[in-house]
């Protein structure tokens, strides 16, 4: 009997499905942006370690007072790294400010294993930021313009009127905090979070090409209106550090909801395009 019922729940249970979940364009590029992606955000901070301040407006100098800053205080007797934003200060001895390797004390913005390269160089590390900037944008040309052709933007990634509702939203923003994932049919599909992440993600990718754009003496003579769209290259460049955090904090739940949702199936499925849904336990009969 009990053998019975377990072979009858068994039969119960949806069986488990699988999806062509993305195209190989849409693999290609993303394998490609996220290289791009960690290049110019190490080789970035390179070019920031060259003066670790952010200004607003036009100018920018040492006389100047920085919106943000990373620095180190009381060097003669017991150094410390902080970080100043506004009027609000933190101690960040050891990862910001100011860094110790093998021993020795070192004055630097952003710590040598976040940088390329890992030593002070700010020719190279433009070098490698340049190089990839425009690898970057050709790839994320190419995956906006794939993405128009085949549709993908618009059917996939384009929130409805329905799903921006404010219900609609909380009600999802609550299945996410408490991790209950999409099953089943749910799962065929990106919900509203997923497009206005990606989306939003998309616009801040945009945002740094242009204020990156604009920290170019070279464009700013070609394109005058782009400094003054920032109001200035100091606030362009602000803004460009600004994106880059934003896009890091982004990156990081992205990965933690991979992990949440299986690693392997996760990645799988943007390597081969193939994504295999979680039955909906729920909905059987």
């Amino acid at each position: 009997m009990a053998k019975t019922a377990m072979a009858g729940a068994r039969s119960q249970t949806p069986p488990q499905e699988t999806i062509y979940r993305h195209t190989r364009v849409v693999r290609i590029t993303h394998w490609l942006n996220a290289l791009c992606l960690l290049v110019l955000l190490m080789s970035g901070l390179q070019i920031f370690n060259a003066h670790p301040r952010l200004y607003w407006g036009q100018k920018g100098a040492d006389a100047d007072r920085p919106f943000v800053e990373m620095t180190a205080v009381d060097l003669d007797r017991h150094p410390r790294g902080v970080v100043r934003i506004g009027g609000l200060q933190a101690d960040t001895t050891g990862l910001f400010g100011l860094s110790r390797v093998n021993g020795r004390v070192m004055v630097r913005g952003y710590p040598s294993w976040l940088t390329i390269p890992s030593y002070q160089d700010l020719a190279t590390g433009r070098r490698w930021h340049f190089f990839f900037a425009w690898i970057f944008v050709l790839n994320g040309l190419t995956y906006i313009g794939f993405g128009l052709w085949n549709r993908h933007l618009q059917r996939d990634l384009t929130p409805t009127r329905a799903e921006l509702s404010p219900r609609h939203l909380l009600h999802d923003i609550v299945q996410h905090a408490q991790l209950n994932l999409p099953r089943g049919e749910a799962a065929k599909h990106y919900n509203p979070l997923q497009k206005l992440a990606y989306l939003g993600v998309i616009c801040l990718l945009a945002l740094m090409v242009l204020t990156g754009l604009t920290m170019s003496p070279g464009v700013d003579a070609a394109f005058p209106w782009l400094v003054d769209l920032f109001g200035g290259r100091q606030s362009a460049r602000t803004i460009h550090w600004i994106s880059a955090n934003l896009i890091v904090l982004f990156v990081a739940v992205h990965l933690f909801m991979v992990v949440a949702a299986g690693v392997v199936n996760e990645i799988g499925s943007m390597i081969t395009g193939r994504y295999r849904i979680k039955p909906d336990l729920g909905s059987a009969p």
